[in-house]
């Protein structure tokens, strides 16, 4: 598969992702992916699992992609997923193998403010003027 399907395969999925179709999420997915979620110690085996998981989630979660980046069999996407109104900012890395995902390992990182000892030297990239 090469890197523009891929792209396009990722577009879809995270689209997908947003609209909550839980099908057409997952299609991207081997039937025996693994995905891991590094803070919380978890892994979940198989893409019927990965889907279940998401589908019993109670959050209305919306995605922003912020970039897709990567190559070959390695693909990195930066987006913020907001779960109720809240926000987190999350790096998706995936690992292809047959033109499909076979391993997931999404990173979670909360919002936090801005250290007044670097004002100085920043400037916001989310638009806002320093604190």
């Amino acid at each position: 598969m090469d890197d523009q399907t891929v792209r396009a395969a990722l577009q879809r999925h995270w689209e997908a992702s947003d609209a909550s179709d839980f099908e057409r999420e997952h299609d991207i997915y081997r039937d025996d992916a693994v995905l891991d979620y590094p803070q919380s110690g978890e892994r979940i085996r198989g893409r019927r699992s990965i889907q279940e998981s998401r589908t019993v989630q109670p959050n209305t979660k919306r995605f922003t992609i912020r970039r897709i980046i990567g190559g070959g069999d390695l693909w990195v996407t930066e987006y913020i997923l907001t779960y109720d109104d809240r926000p987190s900012y999350v790096v998706s890395i995936m690992e292809f193998r047959d033109g499909l995902v076979a391993h997931e390992t999404q990173y979670f990182a909360d919002r936090f403010a801005p250290s007044p000892s670097r004002a100085h030297l920043v400037e916001r990239i989310d638009g806002t003027s320093p604190r």
